[in-house]
């Protein structure tokens, strides 16, 4: 059985990468259509050079990892297959970019917050926890 090759919004991989910005702009949700609209800041425009960087690095040979701590960027079919640093508030998480991302932000893979799953009491937490039996 054939698997099936990825669309988004009906378009493949190779027509959203020859596609021009702003075709691509109008198929994103609304979030993501009006924060790429208003215009890139300048460390989402430099994170982007270090994608295409480490693109031509990939084609040389090397496994390169582009870092960020931008959060807020909205993925693009240009940052396909390349593996990016995101930081979570204490370290770096390796992502590595696939079609089923793009659209969404890179702070959506890389949780900040872990769930938190509580323990046992320990001695003293209580009154009766502290009583010790003398024999």
């Amino acid at each position: 059985m054939a698997k099936k090759e990825f669309s988004f919004m009906g378009f493949t991989v190779d027509q959203m990468g020859k596609m021009s910005m702003d075709k691509l702009i109008e198929l994103l949700p609304s979030r993501q259509r009006r924060s790429l609209k208003r215009g890139l800041p300048v460390r989402q425009k430099k994170l982007l050079k270090n994608i295409r960087e480490s693109r031509k690095e990939m084609e040389a040979g090397n496994n390169y990892t582009v870092k960020t701590h931008c959060r807020d960027m909205v993925i693009l079919p240009e940052m396909l297959g390349v593996t990016i640093g995101i930081y979570n508030g204490k370290e770096f998480v390796p992502v590595e970019i696939t079609p089923e991302m793009v659209g969404h932000y890179l702070g959506e893979f890389a949780p900040s917050r872990r769930r938190v799953s509580h323990g046992a009491p320990g001695v003293g937490s209580t009154k009766s926890s502290q009583y010790v039996p003398l024999r």
